[in-house]
Formats: structure tokens, sequence, C-alpha cells
């Protein structure tokens, strides 16, 4: 199991792999027990993952947070960093903003700035040069500068999957209205059974009119890991340029941006490999560059790809400047394969049980799944996106659990995300506060 994200530069997870956990068994209320937590130590010898490792958040223990993926939590460690690191702006705030954090010279300086050394950082993390990552406020900031950025012609065409985030596929309708082209739809079903149904179903897609394909490393809402390696694949066979989104990618599963083969890629760096909010990046190879601008324009315009992102007007640059942080807390304290290794286990090991507990098989291949999943839940509690929210806010109120539910496919949904402060114990209080509901129902 150590070695179950070493070398998924595709995004697919080996078949081969085992759970971390052994499988648990639903007890009694009271007498539930995790299997998982005494499974998979951190890094550091004195910590064990599950909820003994709260103390390092901020979060109230009173709850099950079993919702990192939508904004990502914060460790304390990276939040004094921030701090230490804006007390040392406020000293001489003109020194750190107009000589130190960024270079406005045509030519870079003899020494790094501060962004180029944490992009440096962020680089060697996702296998990539740290020139090709510019910092961007999150992820769809990076997907409006590429797609605001092109230049459509009436009927040309932007694909994507119908499981595309919500932001995404406004910005695509957005660039699309502009320029008199239009947004493909791609269906895809769900669950999915494998993951050659996406590259089909991306197949039959394409056409000579397609510009550009918007392509998820994991899907948002489903939390399906793609096969993005395979699709760009495809994408550059019939020469359509590839905007694959990584959103929920860094830090949890192994990312080598180089590898997949894509034209541009962007993801955050706040979810999953704890950096301070906001913070994101954009990757781009020399090639894509071009016409490249960011959704701000500043003193950087002519200069320079990294002076036209690293300076949009005065911000707040101490997220970026402490993403390599995060990645130490994530390489240097919990140890990168173990904590892939407890968040997968956790995720694999509660689809499969709640949807034993349900009645509902679950049939997502494990290469598809990282640290998220998707469970069905019983017919009875709806099917529509007021159901969802009428049952987020039911759990967030009355039971103190947080997590994101959707509606697909005929039925509601729970994207279960778990992080290494979760243990099986926090599942189990799930189910039964969805038993209960059903009860009242």
């Amino acid at each position: 199991m150590r070695r179950f994200f070493a070398g998924a530069a595709s995004g697919v997870l080996p078949q081969a792999c085992k759970p971390a956990c052994r499988l648990f068994h639903w007890l009694p209320r009271g007498a539930f027990v995790s299997l998982c937590a005494d499974q998979v130590a951190a890094k550091d010898p004195g910590v064990r993952f599950g909820r003994e490792m709260l103390q390092h958040w901020a979060l109230d223990p009173a709850d099950v947070y079993l919702n990192h993926g939508t904004f990502g939590v914060t460790p304390k460690r990276v939040m004094a960093a921030q701090q230490a690191l804006r007390e040392r702006i406020e000293r001489h705030p003109a020194r750190f903003l107009g000589r130190e954090l960024m270079s406005l010279a045509a030519q870079p300086p003899s020494q790094p700035t501060l962004l180029r050394s944490a992009a440096n950082q962020v680089g060697a993390f996702l296998g990539a040069s740290g020139d090709d990552i510019v910092f961007v406020d999150n992820a769809s900031s990076g997907v409006n500068a590429v797609l605001r950025s092109l230049r459509l012609q009436p009927g040309d065409q932007i694909v994507l999957f119908d499981s595309a985030y919500g932001a995404v596929v406004r910005t695509a309708d957005f660039v699309a209205r502009q320029h008199g082209a239009r947004v493909v739809t791609v269906p895809l079903p769900f669950p999915v059974a494998d993951p050659s149904t996406c590259i089909a179903a991306l197949a039959a897609a394409l056409t000579p009119r397609t510009r550009i394909a918007i392509l998820d490393h994991i899907s948002s809402e489903t939390a399906l890991v793609m096969p993005l390696a395979q699709m760009a694949a495809l994408c550059r066979e019939q020469g359509v340029p590839v905007l694959a989104d990584g959103a929920h990618a860094p830090g949890a599963i192994h990312v080598d941006i180089p590898m997949l083969g894509v034209d541009w890629y962007v993801a955050n760096l706040h979810k999953w490999a704890f950096a301070p909010r906001a913070c994101g990046v954009l990757w781009a190879g020399p090639s894509r560059r071009e016409g490249l601008h960011p959704n701000v324009i500043s003193w950087g315009l002519d200069v320079g790809w990294h002076q036209e992102f690293e300076w949009t007007g005065t911000r707040d640059p101490t997220p970026f400047l402490c993403a390599p942080d995060g990645i130490a807390f994530i390489t240097g304290f919990l140890g990168t394969e173990a904590m892939r290794e407890h968040n997968h286990g956790l995720a694999w090991q509660a689809a499969r049980m709640l949807g034993e507990r349900w009645g509902l098989p679950w049939r997502t291949p494990e290469s598809m799944v990282g640290c998220m999943a998707a469970v069905p839940l019983p017919a009875q509690l709806g099917s529509d996106r007021a159901a969802a929210e009428r049952l987020k806010d039911w759990l967030f109120f009355e039971r103190r659990i947080e997590l994101s539910l959707f509606a697909r496919a005929g039925r509601l949904w729970a994207r279960v995300a778990t992080q290494v402060y979760n243990e099986l114990g926090d599942i189990q209080r799930f189910a039964e506060a969805i038993d209960d509901h059903c009860a009242l129902h």
C-alpha cells in the first residue's frame, strides 16, 4: 500500500493495491470501533491518523468534518507561518512588495524572488519546472485566464463533460457567447463502471470544430479520478488542446504535470495541499503562453509571463508564499504516501460499506477513487437539488456533520471527503444520522 500513489501520473490508481484498513463492521450505537486509526501512522512516529490529528487544525472537535475537498482546511502550523510572514511584510511593506516579492524587470534578478522561489518548490511537488508555473487565486481564476485568452471564431466548439465544475461551465458559456462559439457538453453515465467509458464518450464528442477540451483530473462533484493522460492523448491525436482542471488533485494524488500531456493545467493548493486560502497555480508550457493573460491587466503586460501574472495589483501574497509550508506539512510531517494511503483507504472502505448498509452496491472501480467518494443515498431522501440542500442543512444543524451532497441520476449522493483527521467513527456517525433521517420520513 505504501506504493499506492507512486507513479500515478495519469491519475489512475493501480488496481492491485489493497485498502489501508481491514474491512470494518457496523456495530450497535456507541460500540463502533475504528479499525483504521492504528493501521497507518504519520511520518512523525508520535502521531497517528484519525481524530487525534484534529489537534493540528482549528476545527471544532465536536463536529464531523467530511468536506475537506470544498474549501480545504489550513493546518495550524501553516497558519502560524502565514501570520509570521504578514508581520514581516508590515515591518516594511514597500521593501517586501516592491523589492523582495517579485520583479517587473524584463531580465530575472540574479537571485530568485520570493514568488519565484515558492513557484520552484511547488513545481518540484508537481513534477514541473517552476518557470512553467504562475500563482493564481484558485483554479477557476486559471480557467478564466486560459479561456478568455482564446481567439475563437463563430461555430468553434468548447468540449467538456457534464460533470465539469459549475464555475468552469459558466466560464465556458460566457466565453463561447462572446465569440459566437458553442459549448459541447459530453454526457457521462454515473456511476462510471470503467475509465474507458470516459475515453469513449470524449472520442464521440470531438469534431474538426473542437478548439479546446476542458478535462477534469478529479471531478469535483462526482469525485472520480479521471483517466486524464489517456484522454489528453486522444485529444492530442486530433489536434485538440487540453485545459486540465486539477482543482482537487495536488496533495490528493500523485501529480506529474508534464507526463499528463496537457496544454494547460490549473489547480488549487488550498484544498489537499494545505496552503492558506486562496492559492492556486496555472501551468503552461512555453508554446502555450503566447496570448495568455491574467484576468487583471497591470504593470507586467508585455514584460513577461511571470511578471504579468505576479503583479495584478496590490494583494496579500502570503497564501502563495506559504504553499511550500503546506507541502512540507505533507512531506515532512504526515508523510506523503502514508497520508494518501489513509485518505484513500478510508474513502474506499466508507463507500463500499455505506453502499452495503443501504443496499446500494458500490460499482466504481478503485482506480477511479482518490480520497473522496460519491456515495448513493436511500431513495426516500429525495432526488433533486432542493432535497439535497435540505438534507445538507439538517445534517449540519441537527447532527453537526458537514459534507457535500448533490442530486444526479434520479437520487441524492453524498461526497465523502476523507482527511487524516477523519476515521471510521466519523463515517459511522454520518450513517446513523442518515438512518435517523430516513426514519423521520
